[in-house]
């Protein structure tokens, strides 16, 4: 027996795979189309059409009494929306805000949330409401034929299909939502802007969007925020249908103060001063004092930044804000709507506005031809009244002596049958005033009104124009000015680590195990810090906060530590390895701080070395940077700070006894690599490693060369090299008597 046969035979076998996937595409159409996509008709979902509806049929008009939200959501989801009444009543609350929606279509009383937290809104059963007289535009044609109706979700009432808006509201409000595959952002724009480019396609059918962008020059947001976003970007957007736009808050400067006074849109006053006060308490912002808000009901937006200074440069500072918070703010835009078609797709700002501008060509057509149809049929029952008042005795003897009136009266007077409905339904008194010259002047103002109608219905041209008009009226009625200043900024720039650190002098510390701290000041008796046990002073480095210290290893690698960073000197510091990643075998034997451009002379005791900037020795990677290449069982001396370069000398000296000096210029100025001979060494001591440079300097003009053997130490002046001059590369002359084993030098 097979497994169908247990099946009711009105049943349907399918598998399950074509059920699951009919019944997604199902879910995700109706979301796309009955949820979340605004339609180019009127620029709303069917969520807020059925609200602004469902308040006109409950005579909620701009000038009603304010009734509860809650009877306007309780008609909503009992006539035309059976969804959830907190869905209803959030929908509802944003066309009712001013700060969310560029020109809301609905007022109300009571709480309705605030810029610092929109859904702080009361509850519905507490708040009150009516519509605006902006939402006159899509309402004041509802009753006159120009749009389709559909039955309501059981089948008991009509509701429209779209209502016939008298502007393009798809793009004026805007709006955002998330379908299925597909999402829309459409920001919104100024009303004046839009009727501006309409007008032009209207007179210029062909019109391309970068002519339409001559009257929308870009987004118009409710905030008083500035848009930044560059006039190319705007345009490319438009063309596109998909982009980005940046708004920027205004400040300006009051009594040393900075005051921000417009934030951009949907941005929360108290979430910025969060952000700030966020970066102030970990110490991202020591340029700035206290923060204030004194925003009120004169002034809604009012953020007070006190810097802690006059010196603070307050453009530097807002450029990193700008970067850091929402005080600047970028907004996808994502064209993405129902079309004529009834379809999803992302369009131009021409398709747009050309579609918009056929449907209203259609909504007014039906308008006028449903005028027309009225004018015409009660020209008709004025034909049939004059009639009536012209043989009124003997209308007055067939209705009362015929059992069947209207028939006698069609059939004396060739009537037709609305004629002579229309005089029976007259009471006697007003057949007794029937006027034939009132007849005769309402025939002559509707006859007037007819033709009119019919020359506008009959040209192409005539409609066209009056088109245009109403936009033109529209736009005196409703049009207000451009709210969101468009301004070409330079783009933000965050403060680098190293600028919002204070530049105080201060000493870095490295001991010969490697542990490393600094110390405040310059003056600072390095020698005599305490050191862990079987540890001591390797080198010292003498710098500012903002600066990084730089270690060398004996493998010729660099590394940058940021000397704000470093443990304080107060105690004996922290393994500079356990910052850093070292490889295997490796020790740090130099230190060096100083601006990116200082000079300093890399070298190892095999004689060879180079000239490097310190800019070019810093490197974020922990595992270091191979700068110095060293070779075979050779050893990387300590590195040395160059002053000034025009009269330096190069002073190497062996541990064989030879000294030489070159000038500093003979050098090469290299990123990396192992440099130029600096001191010759035969080949055969140098492999045996019998005769190294053991200690090399740079001293210039006034200072003296300080050798170091054993307990004996000798000073050398600047002039008194002369004698040890020869060329780059050479072995040097021979050092006194009892200076053959030179084991350190200083310049001082």
């Amino acid at each position: 027996m097979s497994d169908t046969s247990i099946l009711d035979p009105g049943c349907e076998a399918r598998p399950l795979r074509d059920f699951a996937e009919k019944a997604y595409l199902d879910y995700s159409m109706y979301v796309i189309l009955d949820r979340a996509l605004p339609n180019v008709c009127d620029g709303l979902k069917p969520v807020q059409r059925r609200i602004v509806y469902a308040m006109s049929e409950l005579g909620l008009d701009a000038d009603a009494k304010f009734k509860k939200s809650a009877r306007t959501v309780g008609d909503v989801i009992g006539k035309f929306h059976p969804h959830g009444d907190s869905a209803a009543y959030e929908a509802m609350v944003l066309m009712a805000q001013p700060f969310a929606y560029r020109y809301p279509l609905i007022e109300g009383q009571g709480n309705w949330g605030s810029p610092d937290d929109p859904k702080s809104f009361a509850a519905m059963r507490y708040t009150e409401s009516r519509l605006t007289p902006f939402a006159d535009l899509l309402l004041g044609e509802l009753g006159q034929g120009t749009v389709d109706w559909q039955p309501n979700f059981d089948g008991t009432l009509e509701e429209p299909v779209v209502l016939p808006a008298q502007v393009p509201h798809i793009l004026l409000n805007g709006g955002s939502g998330i379908a299925v595959g597909m999402a829309t952002d459409i920001p919104p724009h100024n009303l004046r802007e839009v009727a501006a480019a309409c007008i032009r396609l209207l007179e210029q059918p062909d019109a391309d969007v970068a002519e339409l962008c001559e009257h929308i020059q870009g987004p118009d947001f409710p905030t008083q925020a500035e848009i930044i976003t560059s006039r190319a970007e705007l345009l490319g957007l438009y063309q596109s249908g998909r982009g980005s736009v940046r708004a920027r808050a205004l400040w300006q400067l009051e009594d040393g103060e900075i005051v921000v006074t417009a934030l951009p849109w949907q941005s929360s006053p108290a979430r910025i001063l969060e952000q700030i006060a966020a970066q102030m308490q970990a110490r991202k912002l020591p340029m700035v004092a206290d923060l204030r808000d004194e925003s009120d009901h004169e002034n809604p937006t009012r953020l007070v930044i006190v810097p802690r200074s006059n010196r603070i440069d307050a453009d530097a500072l807002m450029g990193h804000l700008f970067a850091t918070t929402d005080l600047q703010r970028s907004y996808r835009v994502n064209l993405n709507l129902i079309g004529l078609d009834g379809r999803p797709a992302v369009k131009p700002l021409d398709a747009i506005l050309r579609e918009w501008l056929e449907f209203r060509r259609t909504t007014v057509r039906r308008r006028l031809q449903h005028r027309l149809d009225k004018v015409e049929a009660r020209l008709h029952l004025l034909e049939g009244y004059l009639i009536a008042y012209l043989n009124i005795d003997e209308v007055i003897a067939i209705i009362r002596s015929e059992d069947k009136p209207r028939a006698e009266l069609m059939r004396r007077f060739a009537l037709s049958e609305p004629q002579a409905d229309a005089i029976l339904d007259l009471r006697l008194r007003q057949l007794a005033r029937l006027e034939e010259i009132r007849i005769r002047t309402e025939q002559d103002e509707l006859g007037a009104e007819r033709d009119r109608l019919q020359q506008i219905l009959g040209s192409e041209p005539r409609l066209t124009a009056l088109l245009r008009d109403e936009l033109s009226a529209v736009t005196e009625t409703h049009g207000d000015a451009r709210r969101a200043p468009l301004v070409e900024r330079a783009e933000a720039v965050a403060f680098r680590e190293d600028d919002l650190v204070s530049s105080e002098a201060v000493t870095v510390v490295l001991s010969r195990m490697g542990w490393i701290r600094a110390a405040k000041g310059h003056e600072v008796d390095v020698e005599n810090l305490s050191y862990k046990s079987g540890d001591g002073f390797l080198a010292a480095a003498r710098g500012r906060a903002n600066q990084a210290a730089i270690l060398l290893d004996t493998q010729g690698r660099t590394y940058a530590l940021p000397a704000h960073g470093l443990p304080s000197a107060r105690g004996q510091g922290e393994p500079a390895t356990g910052r850093l990643n070292a490889p295997s075998g490796a020790l740090f034997c130099g230190l060096m701080m100083g601006a990116d451009d200082q000079r300093v002379l890399l070298a190892t005791d095999a004689g060879y070395g180079f000239v490097a900037r310190l800019g070019e020795l810093q490197t974020k990677n922990r595992a270091g940077k191979q700068v110095l290449t060293v070779p075979t069982n050779a050893q990387v001396l300590p590195p040395q700070l160059i002053e000034r370069t025009d009269s330096a000398l190069v002073a190497a000296v062996s541990n064989e006894g030879r000294l030489l000096a070159f000038p500093l210029s003979e050098l090469p100025e290299l990123a990396r690599g192992k440099g130029n001979r600096i001191l010759n060494i035969p080949g055969a001591r140098a492999e045996r490693r019998e005769e190294l440079m053991t200690a090399v300097a740079v001293i210039d003009a006034g200072q003296e060369l300080v050798l170091y053997a054993g307990k004996r130490h000798v000073a050398i002046s600047w002039r008194d090299l002369e004698h040890y001059r020869g060329e780059r590369g050479r072995r040097g002359n021979k050092l006194p008597r009892g200076l053959q084993k030179v084991d350190r030098v200083e310049v001082r």
